[in-house]
């Protein structure tokens, strides 16, 4: 495997700093309440930084939508792309909780060679290894933010290692958010985990009114990078 991707949330042009000085990879747009933002917040946040900018398709607070909001959600992401943004994130269930792979090959289809990510709706369903199956074969994704259970990384970890545990598909494409501490860091890069996505942990004190700040960023940089380069001599 090689070097760490570090992915930070930002909802704000004010966030871009702190993240790209940190030593940000790729930076993951929502509003406050992890839908789709406006094209013109888009557009200013990609203007601050080369850093590629995926943004968020949800457009209601569950995972599952409708064939009025999939048109729109399409709109908006050739918006997103149109103003500069390099890939998109979403996720989508069905009414059996089963990952909605007709909507999410849908979206793909309308994307045509645009990278993506599924977001944390993977933990919500009845069973993640399945559900991995099921999204990974999509053309385009890079990663999947899981944190192992809908109640987050405190919870869901022990699943999250078991699960990539053997299984390459995973590790390739598991990028651990929700709540993911530092002391999990080296033992996920050890299961050969690279891809790491920091939300509340890149702002002071945790709060979603700060803005993302550099120096917490940049300790979670080190961070990743020292355990990439352990795992790196350890399998050399």
């Amino acid at each position: 495997m090689g070097p760490g991707l570090l992915e930070v949330t930002v909802r704000d042009p004010r966030d871009v700093a702190g993240a790209v000085e940190g030593g940000a990879d790729r930076l993951h747009l929502a509003t406050a309440a992890w839908l789709s933002p406006e094209p013109a917040l888009v557009s200013a946040v990609c203007r601050e930084s080369d850093v590629p900018v995926f943004v968020v398709l949800r457009l209601n607070d569950t995972w599952s939508t409708t064939g009025g909001e999939l048109t729109r959600l399409v709109g908006l992401a050739e918006d997103y792309l149109g103003s500069g943004a390099a890939g998109v994130s979403f996720g989508f269930l069905d009414g059996d909780l089963e990952v909605d792979t007709e909507i999410c090959a849908y979206l793909v289809g309308q994307l045509p060679g645009v990278p993506w990510t599924f977001g944390r709706a993977i933990d919500d369903t009845l069973d993640l290894r399945r559900s991995w199956r099921r999204v990974a074969d999509l053309p385009g994704l890079v990663a999947v933010c899981s944190a192992g259970s809908p109640r987050g990384l405190a919870v869901g970890y022990d699943e999250l290692l078991e699960l990539v545990a053997g299984d390459p598909v995973v590790a390739r494409t598991l990028m651990p958010g929700g709540g993911l501490v530092a002391e999990q860091v080296p033992w996920l890069v050890r299961a050969d985990v690279r891809q790491l996505h920091l939300g509340r942990q890149a702002r002071p004190g945790g709060s979603p009114k700060a803005y993302v700040d550099a120096g917490l960023v940049r300790s979670w940089r080190l961070l990743l990078d020292h355990a990439t380069e352990r795992a790196g001599r350890s399998a050399g």
